[in-house]
């Protein structure tokens, strides 16, 4: 002990004596870096020990936690064990947003925020250990002999001001696509919900309410124990009306009871825009900039918005919103929706302010994307594009209006860009920036328009506020499987099946809706429209066959051939029917015939009994067999056809046959035990029940 502290004092008096010892210093009290590491271990060991002998969560710690004085204890080394994580953390460049501001942040929060800074500092430790063994991360990738870049491709999909005249080159479209992006969908803090059940409103806090928010809606979803199936939990947790407050939309007594201003109805002096230069543009990833955006909406009288998400639904199920951009007069805002998609319900404050305009430009999608991923809702909206259409501008899109009243070319070729790409590239940013800037301004010489075009009167203006607010009131509305979706793209295909391809393509609509769902995937990335087609066309017998219908063969489909291949397998065995199809304006009606030769009363010798197929009631298949006429129905209940249905029913079958009005009427009774009689004009096949339809429905199920 004497030693060490005599060695001590021999080092410091050594570091006095000579003032350049000062500057060769690790740190100040330490001359290197084993000495800061042994005490800084030291330290960390002492404090492990320490914190083992706190009280345990549970009893002990509530009984400790009774007392006034160690709970204010407690409080005031929290405090200051926040200041201090807050203060490395930001010395590191992360976020540092520690402290619970307004509640809207938690200890869930507050550990992601230690998590994501420990990856942060970890990260430069591994660069800088890096560095010090000699390993350069910045240098390029050594290429192979004879290696040559990708060239870019021109041609007049991707050329822009190609007037050979002019003497000046084209120039290229670039179509930003990233190869490797990592799926954001793994860093959502909320799993995204593809189950097969209705949506629910990701709301639980409701700010500028008239009426409450439901009692149903009231905490947030991790706070609750929901089941795993939504039908479930509705069933055994909400009432009835419980259930119809879930699905309403929040804001629908709001928007309902909204009363609009006079200046809004009265004709404005527009307000012209800055220049790009000269207007302050902020990209926001994090809590703390997210929260003062906030505060800065929440104190203007309008502004716009607008989104962008990736190719809709082609990288997820239900599509991916990557990023909003928002403009103020005098300042614009790109939020990032990947980093902040959890926390972005704060901004319901300054959206829902019925005393804030916000401005939108074909709002129509945007109002479902924002309630689907990330819970906000719009209350005092005007929509540019139903202005345009009610003043017949011609063309109703934001790059004619920008060119109209701004003079702005905008620049459409990154559209369909890979909005998920970090950082984003400058371009891209531009490009965002530039559909929020100027759409104020818009806004301003659209109001002035239709005030001029009313001859003065507001009459146009209320019908244009009118129409944005229906917009506001829509709901998004998750797509559902039913046994009977599959129709609605058999009918746009058109495509004419017997019953064993229709139930090929049935079972394959059915399984890649499964698979998309539970991958997150898109349908047409799971298994191709045509591609479906194709296999239930062919019905290839083998498995090798279904790769063979598809070129390219999607991931998906060579891994579950085998299953694929079982379920043509299960369609082959369906008995051969052939489908007609009698594609209307106003119904689609599928007419099944036997594959066996027609038979009527007169002639016995080409068929018997036992040539003709049976079916099961389980098919839930009505046969009809009226002289040479074999067709099936699939209306389980008649009662429900209008009349115009029934005559349309009549008139098809008069064309199938001529001789109906010589046939024996519907009410004569049959025997279920009669057998086939060639005297006879009606029979009833053995297995098939009497009951039978003058027509058929407009959908097909099995």
């Amino acid at each position: 002990m004497d030693s060490s502290n005599s060695d001590k004092q021999n080092n410091n008096q050594s570091v006095n004596e000579d003032p350049a010892g000062v500057d060769n210093e690790f740190c100040p009290g330490f001359k290197d870096v084993d000495a800061f590491v042994k005490y800084g271990l030291g330290t960390v060991v002492a404090a492990t020990k320490a914190s083992a002998s706190l009280p345990q969560v549970g009893d002990e710690y509530d009984l400790y936690r009774s007392f006034p004085g160690f709970q204010e204890f407690c409080e005031t080394q929290g405090d200051g064990l926040l200041h201090c994580m807050s203060q490395i953390m930001h010395h590191h460049g992360c976020r540092a947003h520690m402290r619970d501001r307004n509640k809207l942040t938690g200890l869930e929060e507050r550990f992601d925020l230690v998590v994501d800074s420990n990856d942060v500092i970890l990260e430069k430790v591994g660069i800088l250990l890096d560095d010090a063994a000699g390993v350069n991360r910045s240098q390029q990738p050594v290429m192979p002999a004879g290696f040559q870049p990708p060239k870019i491709v021109v041609s007049s999909w991707n050329r822009k001001g190609g007037d050979s005249g002019s003497g000046r080159s084209s120039e290229t479209f670039r179509l930003l696509q990233a190869k490797n992006v990592t799926r954001p969908q793994l860093k959502f803090r909320e799993k995204v919900d593809n189950s097969n059940t209705p949506f629910t409103p990701k709301i639980f806090v409701k700010p500028n309410a008239i009426k409450p928010l439901p009692s149903c809606r009231s905490q947030r979803p991790e706070d609750l124990d929901v089941p795993a199936a939504l039908a479930d939990f509705i069933h055994q947790q909400r009432t009835q009306e419980h259930v119809e407050d879930m699905f309403a939309h929040p804001y629908q007594y709001e928007l309902d009871h909204l009363a609009l201003p006079e200046h809004l109805l009265s004709k404005p002096e527009p307000q012209m825009y800055k220049p790009l230069a000269e207007t302050k543009c902020s990209f926001i990833d994090n809590l703390e900039d997210l929260v003062a955006v906030n505060e800065k909406l929440a104190k203007t009288s309008e502004f716009a918005v607008d989104l962008e998400d990736f190719l809709l639904n082609h990288v997820s199920f239900l599509g991916i919103t990557c990023l909003m951009q928002i403009s103020t007069r005098d300042e614009d805002f790109i939020i990032d929706t990947l980093e902040l998609r959890s926390e972005l319900y704060i901004l319901n404050e300054a959206f829902t302010d019925p005393a804030i305009v916000k401005v939108f430009h074909g709002a129509d999608s945007d109002i479902e994307w924002l309630q689907k991923d990330l819970g906000l809702y719009i209350v005092n909206m005007f929509d540019t594009h139903q202005a345009s259409r009610t003043l017949n501008l011609g063309r109703h899109s934001l790059d004619h209006l920008l060119k109209l009243f701004c003079n702005v070319d905008s620049d459409k070729r990154y559209q369909l860009a890979d909005w998920r790409i970090r950082p984003l590239p400058d371009e891209m940013f531009q490009y965002a920036r530039a559909d929020t800037h100027y759409l104020l301004y818009v806004y301003d010489r659209l109001r002035v328009d239709l005030w001029e075009v009313g001859n003065g009167q507001p009459a146009l203006l209320q019908m244009v506020w009118h129409k944005s607010k229906d917009i506001s009131l829509k709901k998004y509305m998750k797509p559902l499987f039913t046994e009977d979706s599959y129709m609605d793209l058999l009918r746009k295909q058109k495509k004419a099946f017997n019953t064993q391809q229709l139930t090929a393509f049935r079972l394959l609509y059915g399984w890649r809706d499964k698979l998309a769902r539970q991958e997150d995937e898109s349908t047409g990335y799971v298994l191709p429209n045509h591609m479906m087609i194709k296999i239930s066309d062919i019905l290839p017998k083998e498995p090798q066959g279904i790769i063979a219908c598809c070129n390219p063969v999607p991931p998906l489909v060579r891994q579950q051939v085998n299953e694929l291949h079982l379920l043509v397998q299960q369609a082959r065995e369906m008995p051969l029917l052939k489908v007609r199809h009698a594609w209307g304006h106003a119904m689609h009606w599928f007419f099944l015939q036997p594959e066996i030769p027609l038979f009527g009363p007169h002639d016995t010798s080409r068929v018997s009994e036992s040539d003709i197929p049976s079916f099961t009631p389980d098919s839930k298949i009505y046969l009809k067999s009226i002289v040479n006429i074999n067709y099936v129905d699939t209306v389980k209940d008649p009662g429900h056809l209008t009349v115009a249905q029934q005559k349309a029913c009549r008139v098809v079958e008069s064309f199938q046959n001529p001789f109906r009005m010589y046939l024996p009427s519907n009410d004569i009774h049959i025997s279920k035990n009669a057998k086939f009689d060639p005297s006879t004009k009606i029979y009833e096949l053995p297995g098939i029940t009497s009951e039978c339809c003058n027509c058929a429905p407009a959908s097909f199920s099995e």
